[in-house]
Order: structure tokens, then C-alpha cells, then sequence
């Protein structure tokens, strides 16, 4: 229900963008969807959300660098990172935690992301 694309491995500068579709899935009006990621080792982490109310959180590591966008009548959302870095490798997924029927709290499958010096 939720199908993340766009990893893959670039050198240290440059850019991709992550794409999410969600799928079946009903937004409630309180509704958040944002991506994470997970380096190996280490605990996932949020990368950059919209917020409950519609505006957007970025981790500090990756304020100015990357921007994340939504289209499609808020089914599809982006993740565009700049000026990548070694430390930005890791597995990328998309998530939505919504209200309606109950809590739902989904999970795309992850995208690879792996930046070379």
C-alpha cells in the first residue's frame, strides 16, 4: 500500500529523488506521512515528515540539503536530496500513520540509498 522507488547509488554531491505512492490507504484529517531512514547499525530515524497540520519537519542533518513534497491529492510524496553525503546512506522508507478506520501505522518496503565518497 505504500511503494517507495528512486534509490540507488550516487557520489557524494549529488542528487536523487525518492518518490512514495500510497495506495488503498484513507488519509484522516490528522493524518502524517513522512520518510525515514536506517543506516546499518544504527536505529531509524525521521527524515523529514509533514506534520498532523500540514507543515513539514526536516532532521537537522539534512535542513537545507533535502525538501520533501506531496502531489497527487496528498497519495504521492517526494523526498529531493541535494548535496548528498556518505552519512546520508541508508535504507529509505515511506510511512503514513493515519486514523481512519482505526490507528493504521504503514510502512513502504524501503529504498536504498548509498552515496560514495
Amino acid at each position: 500500500q505504500l511503494q517507495a522507488c528512486g534509490g540507488g547509488l550516487v557520489q557524494a554531491g549529488g542528487s536523487l529523488r525518492l518518490s512514495c505512492a500510497a495506495s488503498g490507504i484513507i488519509f484522516s484529517i490528522n493524518a502524517m506521512m513522512g520518510w525515514y531512514r536506517q543506516a546499518p547499525g544504527k536505529q531509524r530515524e525521521v527524515v523529514a515528515a509533514f506534520t498532523s497540520g500540514g507543515s513539514t519537519n526536516y532532521a537537522d542533518s539534512v535542513k537545507g540539503r533535502f525538501t520533501v513534497s506531496r502531489a497527487n491529492a496528498g497519495n504521492t510524496m517526494y523526498l529531493q536530496m541535494n548535496n548528498l553525503k556518505p552519512e546520508d546512506t541508508a535504507i529509505y522508507y515511506c510511512n503514513v500513520l493515519t486514523y481512519i478506520p482505526d490507528r493504521r501505522n504503514y510502512w513502504g518496503q524501503g529504498t536504498l540509498v548509498t552515496v560514495s565518497s
